[in-house]
């Protein structure tokens, strides 16, 4: 009988400690939500349906890129919520047959998620639907994450994040896959919050 009350004991002790962490996420989640929101959620919606990406992965490139600065700027030029070059901006909107570019188009939300995430959807497609080497090339570009795969410096895989050469582009990788893993951790809807925004009301 003491066997059995010792594990009823410690049954209650377990439940107990779930409860209380389940009880802290619930409380923390709305702390998160406002440090982790999602803004321009129907714009990122269109672009990601249009070109076939998870909302919330194109959410995660532009916190990480941008934190929904639409009219950011690195120091290397980089430009908007998707931090695009003018010179891949002005290659995709060839290939999208637009009839004009110029780089102030990129401060435009929607124009530079339609342009960001179609690079992003062309780099996916370029190797094999690896969204992983895809955002490790939209970082390091993709001649050089190429050249790393051909040379066997990195396999292209998340769990050898580690052996990719330059350490900006780790770090990239990391953060925005463990953005995207937080996003949907977040939002009890997960990718419908960003594709259904008005649910989040």
């Amino acid at each position: 009988m003491a066997v059995l009350t010792d594990n009823s004991h410690a049954s209650k002790v377990l439940w107990l400690a779930l409860a209380l962490v389940l009880l802290a996420a619930a409380l923390f989640k709305p702390a998160l939500r406002l440090l982790f929101a999602i803004d321009y959620t129907e714009e990122i919606a269109a672009a990601a349906a249009a070109y076939g990406l998870d909302p919330l992965l194109v959410a995660a490139v532009v916190k990480v890129e941008s934190g929904f600065n639409e009219r950011a700027r690195s120091p290397k030029g980089a430009l908007g919520l998707m931090q695009v070059m003018p010179e891949t901006g002005a290659w995709v909107a060839r290939q999208l047959s637009w009839p004009e570019f110029h780089p102030d188009m990129l401060y435009d939300p929607e124009r530079n998620l339609t342009i960001g995430t179609w690079y992003l959807r062309h780099l996916a497609n370029t190797f094999d639907g690896n969204l992983v080497v895809a955002l490790a090339a939209y970082n390091a570009g993709q001649t050089r994450v190429q050249q790393w795969l051909a040379e066997q410096r990195w396999d292209g895989r998340e769990e050898t994040l580690a052996d990719i050469p330059f350490g900006e582009t780790r770090r990239y990788v990391r953060r925005v896959l463990d953005t995207m893993d937080t996003y949907i951790w977040l939002y009890d809807h997960g990718r419908e919050q960003v594709s259904n925004p008005a649910e989040s009301n």
